[in-house]
């Protein structure tokens, strides 16, 4: 334990000193641009427009295709961390794990959210100072809700931008034996969007060094500025300069230049070691969606002798190069202290996954799986709108426009009866998938990501011992990475790791709540190395309306779904399934379920303890 602890302290320290040196010799990077050659209008980025027909592409006079209008869809961004961290099991058992965890998003994840956002949220700056355990130290010391930012982590360079002709902050530094030793704002300004750069003039002396400092912006007001380096040499108090002079990078469609990707190396090792969330972030998007994913690979602390590589793989997801699908012999691999940022158009509706495809049977094990869903063009068509008619324009999409009597692989067919079913019906506007006929409408969804832990295997993971692959067993059965009763409870769980700070290891909750009267999707997903998994639902049947991400339809148009008290998946499988509490006689306010496993031997720990897949299904 001596050597390890010494050895985790010398990784912190080369780490503390890579995050010292100049911004140019860092390699974290992240993007999210606000508009695209094929999202060109900055102001329907955020918010995807209604869908009212197919998005038209013409040839622009640069040969791309654009659209001639309304461009379905969004930008959405994300940024996670590839590192380590621990996991509190039902029965108190602390379980290390290689993961994946938040470094955009950080107070959605926390309270059960995806961590998904649009431009105007991921390109800001934090206001203040991110510290090692944030968000988990900051939530501990103010209370539920204090934290609310979901900014990217990190984000410096391309921030430095304000309104209006002149930011007008002004500052004055103070100079005693030759170096800078403190600076005071004069005058704060107004209207910055993020922190503008501070420029120091040269110093007198010739052979001297001119300083360096940070801006900190409160609400659009430069509050403070710290020296990052005090500079050698000056005689008088150097000129402070904060820029930049030009507004260039506001308006709807600024330059790509504004974009650089440039941020702070040292909070994204602050925040990301040891935060492993188990599932990893939770992503949401939108069909038509430009999705940017960016993933930060900041090394694994509690093993600063493996140098790890780390891919994001989004499972049975179709991508448009596989360039960008995390299989290394075919894409790349991030190495630590590296970042890569994977493109997605998002694809047909449905609920997918995702995971690590570095060495996948030891990381999937370790924990670096995580949970994606797409939610479909249909919840975008407006109030009024028959369903069957829209689902006919989507026929004509170049993206997804398929002929069910050619194309065995058609994933929408129109349904062969017209329920007349319109957007609005019966209070429904949210669906599983683009069905044309509501037989898909929910009221409230729940994740339920399916994983179990061998235990043997994490701990000579964490000891430096050979790993038994062949012995791989699991032990622990988790839903959403917690195991009864965990399961019922609220809030995110936190974990106190080895740097002394609390982190949310298991943030997403697995308790379902249904209002009375109402209906709640289940995306279930099963991410198990070793198993297959059972689920039952007792008192409630469960309606299957998707497998694998696919509407369960013929390509005649005829629904297969289907009603039943169990399901069983086995590892990269997912089903939707929809509990209907409408019948307020059989499913009564205040009404208890249970989701469980019937294999006995999966409702239990390691020693027969707390523990297992189970999980509490209450009508409100």
């Amino acid at each position: 334990m001596t050597s390890r602890k010494a050895g985790t302290l010398w990784f912190l320290i080369v780490l503390a000193s890579f995050a010292a040196l100049p911004a140019h010799a860092q390699s974290f990077r992240v993007q999210c641009p606000t508009s695209t050659i094929t999202h060109p209008d900055a102001a329907n980025t955020d918010v995807p427009p209604p869908y009212t027909g197919p998005t038209n592409l013409v040839p622009s006079s640069s040969g791309y295709l654009v659209p001639s209008g309304t461009a379905n869809g969004g930008i959405k961004c994300q940024q996670i961390s590839g590192g380590d961290g621990f996991a509190t099991m039902a029965d108190g058992t602390q379980t290390y794990m290689f993961s994946f965890g938040p470094l955009s998003g950080l107070a959605n994840i926390a309270s059960g959210q995806p961590g998904t956002e649009p431009p105007s949220t991921f390109n800001t700056v934090y206001p203040g100072r991110l510290m090692p355990g944030d968000p988990a130290t900051t939530y501990d010391a103010s209370g539920p809700g204090s934290f609310t930012y979901n900014g990217a982590v990190g984000l410096a360079g391309d921030q430095q931008v304000f309104i209006g002709p002149d930011g007008g902050a002004t500052a004055v530094a103070i100079v005693t034996s030759g170096i800078v030793t403190d600076v005071t704002v004069t005058n704060g300004g107004s209207g910055y969007l993020g922190r503008p750069s501070v420029t120091f003039s040269a110093p007198e002396t010739p052979g001297g060094i001119t300083a360096q400092g940070v801006s900190f912006v409160t609400n659009g007001v430069v509050t403070s500025i710290d020296i990052t380096f005090t500079g050698t040499g000056y005689i008088a108090a150097p000129t402070v300069t904060i820029g930049p002079t030009s507004n260039a990078c506001t308006g709807a469609n600024p330059p790509p230049q504004c974009f650089t990707g440039h941020v702070d190396p040292r909070p994204i090792e602050d925040v990301g070691v040891m935060n492993g969330n188990i599932p990893a972030p939770l992503m949401a998007i939108d069909e038509d969606d430009e999705f940017f994913l960016t993933l930060s690979n900041v090394g694994m602390i509690m093993r600063p002798d493996l140098f790890e590589q780390h891919t994001v793989h989004f499972h049975g997801y179709p991508n448009a190069s596989a360039f960008f699908d995390g299989v290394p012999d075919a894409s790349v691999a991030i190495n630590i202290g590296g970042s890569f940022t994977y493109y997605y158009l998002a694809p047909d509706a449905g609920t997918y996954f995702w995971h690590c495809h570095i060495t996948p049977p030891e990381h999937l094990q370790m924990g670096m799986v995580g949970q994606l869903y797409v939610r479909p063009r249909q919840n975008r068509v407006p109030t009024g709108g028959d369903l069957y008619t829209y689902l006919g324009y989507q026929q004509n999409d170049l993206r997804t426009a398929c002929n069910p009597t050619t194309d065995i692989l058609c994933s929408n067919p129109v349904p062969a009866v017209n329920t007349g079913f319109k957007q609005g019906d019966n209070g429904y506007s949210k669906y599983a998938y683009n069905d044309g006929d509501g037989s898909t409408a929910y009221d409230v969804e729940y994740p339920l990501q399916i994983h179990g832990f061998d235990p043997s295997f994490h701990f000579v993971g964490m000891t430096f011992n050979p790993e038994e692959f062949t012995d791989m067993k699991d032990k622990y059965f988790l839903l959403n990475g917690r195991s009864y009763p965990d399961t019922v409870t609220t809030g995110p769980m936190e974990t106190q790791t080895t740097d002394g700070s609390n982190h949310f290891s298991q943030p997403l909750s697995s308790l379902i709540n249904i209002p009375a009267g109402k209906k709640a999707l289940l995306r279930i997903s099963d991410l198990d190395v070793t198993e297959y998994q059972t689920l039952a639902s007792l008192g409630i049947p469960m309606h299957v309306i998707g497998y694998n991400a696919k509407l369960l339809r013929d390509q005649a148009g005829n629904n297969l779904d289907y009603y039943t008290n169990s399901i069983t998946l086995a590892g990269g499988e997912s089903l939707d399934v929809i509990l209907d509490a409408s019948d307020t006689t059989k499913f009564p306010p205040g009404s208890v379920f249970y989701l469980y496993t019937p294999n006995l031997d999966h409702l239990s720990n390691d020693a027969e303890n707390f523990g297992g897949l189970m999980t509490e299904v209450h009508i409100n």
